[in-house]
């Protein structure tokens, strides 16, 4: 059975996608991570960049702390480049960085992550995630391969399951394209579609401004949602006769949509095909879970309202379109506000 033939828990879902959505994040994307690097330029000389998210037009209340080894541990002050407040400098290191503490002072007052990049004495280089609950840790001194597995596999999982607009996206899919074999073939075109573009923008091939893709994001979750109405109305529209050839279009633009969160992030260069890779694979099996948590939500609100066998009016149908196209129009004006 498909999520269309689902009405009654269809119009709850909704409700409940809708209000997570506009209290989870009104412009669709999870608050982007901070961002700090030690990069080596000579023996014991680093350069420091640090990226602070911003709130309400000013920086988010943390501090980066290098280790005791280090001269200047604080910036002395930051600047907004458009994207964040980041502040640069450099630092003596004296024995270099290995067994020094980084820490992020005032994180485990926030809801973001800081994503911590650093150079060894060799000149081979791994990355940190730290967390509000984990917001310092000790410099190993030797570098560990699989930390940048693990650190951009978490990221990506994360990433998709923050960003609200792409999961609208793959909701309405849900909802409207009808048969299991259909539906597989049309979230196998999306994923191919976005890992493409993520890959051909990450590395510099494909080379286009942010705030005109993301405005494109939200007309094409309108455009499916509106696909939705028109389904229910008794029209087949376009997505319905071809939904990989439609979804695999989109995807290309989500696509590029992960590409500049993840430059926002950025990626080690030692190790950029692996943390490329990782980051992709962290979005698929974020995409995957909520795929299965939604079908489960669905399962269980079916069986409960079997239960109490509580009636179905005709309207709850149209709920979860109305509010993701209401969701799309939204982030459209905000995104082209901001060209």
């Amino acid at each position: 059975m498909t999520l269309s033939a689902w009405r009654r828990p269809l119009g709850l879902l909704g409700l409940i996608a809708g209000a997570i959505g506009f209290a989870t994040s009104s412009y669709g994307h999870a608050l982007q991570p901070g961002y700090l690097e030690l990069r080596l330029l000579d023996k014991d000389l680093y350069a420091v960049v640090w990226k602070i998210p911003e709130i309400r037009s000013r920086p988010m209340k943390i501090s980066a702390l290098l280790p005791e080894s280090c001269d200047a541990r604080r910036p002395v002050g930051s600047s907004w480049d458009g994207t964040a407040y980041v502040a640069r400098w450099t630092t003596t290191c004296v024995g270099g960085v290995e067994g020094g503490v980084i820490r992020i002072e005032g994180l485990d007052q926030t809801r973001t992550d800081v994503l911590v990049r650093f150079d060894f004495a060799d000149g081979a280089s791994e990355s940190r995630r730290l967390t509000p609950g984990d917001s310092s840790f000790t410099i190993p001194t030797r570098p560990n391969p699989l930390e940048v597995v693990r650190t951009y596999l978490v990221l990506g999982f994360e990433h998709i399951l923050g960003g609200i607009d792409h999961l609208a996206f793959v909701l309405a899919l849900l909802i409207l394209v009808k048969g299991t074999r259909r539906l597989i073939w049309t979230v196998t075109a999306f994923t191919l579609a976005h890992s493409l573009t993520l890959a051909g923008a990450t590395l510099g091939f494909v080379h286009l401004p942010g705030p005109p893709i993301e405005a494109c994001i939200a007309l094409s979750i309108m455009f499916v949602a509106s696909e939705i109405v028109h389904s229910q109305r008794g029209r087949t529209g376009l997505t319905e006769r071809y939904p990989w050839i439609v979804a695999f279009i989109f995807g290309l633009l989500h696509g590029l949509g992960f590409a500049g969160a993840l430059a926002q992030i950025g990626l080690p260069q030692a190790s950029i095909p692996i943390a490329l890779l990782f980051f992709n694979v962290g979005v698929e099996l974020g995409q995957l879970f909520f795929i299965a948590g939604v079908i489960g939500v669905i399962a269980l609100g079916r069986k409960a309202l079997h239960r109490i066998n509580l009636p179905s009016p005709g309207w709850t149908r149209a709920v979860p379109p109305y509010l993701i196209g209401s969701l799309a129009a939204f982030w459209t004006i905000q995104r082209l506000a901001d060209f």
